[in-house]
């Protein structure tokens, strides 16, 4: 399994995600909620192998099962699938990172991204033992990556930082690729360490102009290292067949939300010290009339979910657009989720994946009889034909 490093030229990666800390068909309430055991995250994986994503995100803290053990767990459950797991500076030594790194990656036959979190809430950093403000948690997560970097490229480190001290680390056994590392941070902190060692700067799901400043900003601090970084984007869909269906859908899903569970959540936010956070949140201000904060880019999962707060609304014709326009700024990862994850797993497959210009797909090879995508045998007699209107 090679390292795939792409650019928006070529084609794009879209992944899927693994929603590890619940799931259902309404935000911030229990009605329609969904119950997120083993066997339902080995249905989302499974449909996204078999729809072809890339692969899936797996989110960190303490409101999620933990990400390398699910992981783990459905590797072997998939075939193609590649598995975005999240390494958390100052929670666990480098060294103890790489070899965990290493043996998931050679389990998985090479499938395993990392996605290199910082963390942005003192209160949970505290719940882990983290006693830090937010610049030296960076200060924490270069001297990390300097080192984390080093062994899996097969070196012996001895090192002795601010924060971390190494004698003679070193990995027996190398993984079978070197995991490409995802990062996200709007702080200027954050860039820097981009800047400085990762491979995928990502964002979440801000207007154009914003992101195309940030691509500008990070693009040009690798380049002063003599690097380069490649750009994605976290973002939630809300896909159907027209506009108008998908805007009703946007509705329902917060249909359920009552003012006191927004407050609540908005107070949750604030106490974090995360730069980008405070400009999710400042997207939409609480408010619920004010959710549409660029063409068909709506706020409303961000009312009471931090992290990510934006989805693209739209038909499947729509939606590629918008996502056309990210891609004509740099992006060429998407890293995708919508409510409940398996459902819309497949309503993105079916009617945006078809539009994009994607460096992978579904499995090629031989047909069996009743294999597709093809729906429904008709009378038990015939297959359906293709629409025009299908691409």
């Amino acid at each position: 399994m090679s390292d795939v490093t792409t650019n928006a030229e070529s084609g794009v990666n879209v992944l899927w995600f693994l929603p590890t800390h619940g799931d259902g068909r309404h935000l911030g309430t229990t009605i329609g909620g969904r119950e997120v055991n083993l066997p339902y995250l080995q249905q989302v994986a499974q449909a996204a192998d078999n729809l072809g994503y890339y692969g899936v995100l797996l989110p960190t803290g303490r409101s999620c099962e933990d990400s390398w053990v699910i992981a783990s767990a459905l590797a072997p459950l998939t075939k193609q699938l590649r598995f975005l797991v999240a390494v958390r500076p100052g929670l666990a030594s480098p060294t103890l990172a790489a070899r965990m790194t290493a043996t998931l990656d050679r389990i998985s036959d090479g499938r395993l991204l990392i996605n290199i979190v910082t963390g942005g809430d003192p209160v949970e950093n505290a719940g882990d033992g983290i006693f830090l403000n937010h610049d030296e948690r960076y200060e924490v997560t270069r001297e990390f990556l300097a080192v984390y970097r080093a062994l899996l490229a097969g070196e012996h480190v001895n090192v002795a930082g601010k924060h971390i001290r190494i004698e003679d680390g070193h990995l027996l056994f190398r993984p079978t690729q070197t995991p490409p590392l995802y990062f996200g941070g709007s702080s200027a902190a954050a860039n820097d360490v981009a800047a400085e060692h990762v491979d995928k700067y990502l964002t979440w799901g801000e207007p154009p102009a914003a992101v195309a400043a940030k691509i500008r900003e990070v693009r040009a601090l690798a380049a002063a290292r003599g690097r380069q970084v490649t750009f994605g984007i976290r973002l939630h869909m809300i896909v159907r067949e027209t506009d108008q269906e998908a805007w009703a859908a946007a509705d329902a899903l917060i249909s359920h939300l009552d003012d006191d569970t927004i407050a609540q959540a908005q107070k949750v936010f604030a106490r974090l010290d995360s730069v980008g956070q405070a400009r999710m949140s400042a997207l939409h201000g609480g408010r619920r009339d004010k959710l549409e904060v660029s063409p068909n880019l709506w706020a409303g999962v961000g009312l009471v979910r931090g992290g990510a707060g934006t989805a693209l609304v739209g038909s499947g014709e729509t939606v590629a657009a918008r996502m056309q326009e990210y891609i004509d700024l740099g992006i060429d990862s998407f890293i995708l989720s919508g409510y409940p994850h398996l459902e819309e797993s497949y309503r993105v497959a079916e009617l945006v994946l078809p539009r994009l210009k994607l460096n992978h797909g579904r499995r090629s090879g031989r047909l069996n009889v009743n294999t597709g995508p093809f729906g429904e045998t008709i009378a038990n007699d015939h297959r359906p034909a293709r629409t025009a209107a299908q691409s």
